[in-house]
């Protein structure tokens, strides 16, 4: 129960802390598709401004832009809860209204999806005679509900451009949106009801989830939620609603916040680079009484590897090399060539500003003194093939420690050592390990450290 509390309390203060003071604006565009022959794609979009209104100025800088497909014969109005959580936090909300009547073209709505992201991305970066000039930025998501869930699977597949694609209650469409999940990369989150009988987690969202080829995907089942509740009070929708069991257990307003946090959580790390999101969504999953989760998420932990003297990263966005966990200045390129002895690791980032750091590398530049060093340490024949031998004069009677480390920054071999005083010799068998580059540190009682580099041919 504390840990319950504590979650909610976290959860209370992440969503005080990241509100913005934003009103919210309106305005109506028809857009036209030059790609389809010039097929016409009216939108309402709702923004943040400093005063509510429509045709009112975007206030600020630039901000994310989120386009979302309705469901069934649903207007876009039936989303009043969706902008009104979405548009304060920051986030440009734009809704399609093609394909509202009762025989749409799936494959159509997503297109449409897909296209409002690049043309509001376009109106900002080339329109100065838009209210959107110079105000969108360029992390997008694609989100939509019951059909238009279904239809933001047709957008995304084989699409790289967008960001990230939420859903709610995602309905499958023709072509199937299951199929489309298998090629879709980009990170998603898929949201249902439990008690949906329109679209039934069993035969819509979960096969849509497990189809997914994303590197980072959760879904989020809401205990006792339904279909409908996801939006506004619609006719359209409860009547269908109306027509199967088991129905919605909870309020709609219930359901609205839930689907809105988890929603919200996801954009702001993956839209925003909030990193702290990022933990209160995983913290949410865990201990929140109102819903289950599956998560699956590939953590992509940077690895450097050695060649001769240079030190590279596995590719990335930004690189910030580190020596002894320090920010070494101007280091900030995939490949770097260490010019001091010490432990050397790179901290990157990728689709966002949140930092992960590689595995550690011990390096000894010959020829460089070492305040802390052993004194005589050498280790001899190097390059060599097998058998090494290692020297060094010892000041008191004491145990030592001797590491060896592959290019990995991986221990492979870690061996106790006796210390007498004076001149002092030891032999490691490297026998067994592939040739390549290694790293040998040898670290006396009170601290004392001398680290080589190890050639085995």
């Amino acid at each position: 129960m504390k840990k319950l509390l504590l979650s909610i309390i976290t959860l209370c203060i992440y969503a005080t802390a990241y509100s913005q003071p934003y009103a919210v604006g309106h305005t109506q565009i028809n857009f036209t598709d030059p790609a389809r022959s010039n097929r016409a794609v009216p939108v309402d979009i709702y923004y943040p401004a400093l005063t509510a209104g429509n045709n009112v100025p975007v206030t600020g800088t630039t901000y994310p832009v989120v386009v979302f497909g309705h469901g069934f014969v649903m207007a876009w109005s039936a989303y009043q809860n969706v902008w009104s959580a979405f548009v304060p936090s920051g986030y440009i909300l734009v809704f399609p209204t093609t394909e509202s009547g009762f025989s749409p073209v799936h494959a159509d709505f997503g297109m449409d999806l897909v296209f409002l992201v690049g043309k509001m991305q376009s109106e900002s970066a080339t329109n100065s005679s838009s209210i959107f000039y110079n105000h969108v930025d360029t992390a997008s998501a694609i989100m939509g509900h019951s059909m238009g869930g279904g239809s933001s699977f047709l957008a995304c597949e084989n699409n790289l451009n967008v960001t990230t694609m939420i859903t709610f209650a995602a309905a499958n469409t023709t072509p199937s949106s299951i199929t489309a999940a298998a090629h879709i990369h980009i990170p998603s989150l898929v949201i249902a009801g439990q008690n949906d009988c329109v679209a039934p987690p069993v035969s819509n969202q979960i096969p849509m989830y497990d189809s997914l080829a994303s590197a980072c995907k959760a879904y989020v089942e809401i205990k006792g939620g339904g279909h409908c509740y996801f939006a506004e009070s619609n006719f359209n929708c409860s009547f269908g609603e109306g027509t199967c069991s088991p129905n919605p257990t909870i309020t709609r307003g219930q359901q609205e916040d839930a689907a809105q946090d988890y929603s919200l959580m996801w954009l702001n790390y993956y839209l925003k680079g909030d990193c702290a999101a990022w933990q209160n969504f995983n913290d949410s999953l865990n201990v929140s009484p109102r819903i289950t989760s599956h998560i699956s998420c590939t953590t992509l932990v940077p690895i450097i590897s050695q060649n001769l003297n240079v030190l590279t990263s596995t590719p990335a966005s930004t690189y910030q090399w580190l020596l002894n966990g320090v920010p070494i200045v101007g280091a900030t390129s995939q490949n770097y060539t260490p010019v001091q002895n010490g432990v050397y690791s790179v901290q990157v980032t990728y689709s966002n500003p949140c930092p992960i750091i590689s595995n550690s590398i011990s390096w000894s530049v010959t020829g460089l003194p070492d305040a802390s060093s052993i004194s005589g340490f050498k280790l001899f024949p190097n390059p060599g093939v097998g058998i090494y031998s290692i020297s060094f004069v010892g000041y008191v009677t004491a145990s030592a420690k001797l590491y060896v480390s592959n290019s990995l920054g991986e221990e492979i071999l870690v061996q106790k050592i006796s210390v007498q005083r004076g001149s002092n010799l030891f032999t490691i068998n490297l026998d067994a390990v592939s040739c390549g580059y290694y790293a040998v540190r040898l670290v006396l009682e009170n601290g004392q450290t001398s680290v080589a580099k190890l050639v085995k041919q």
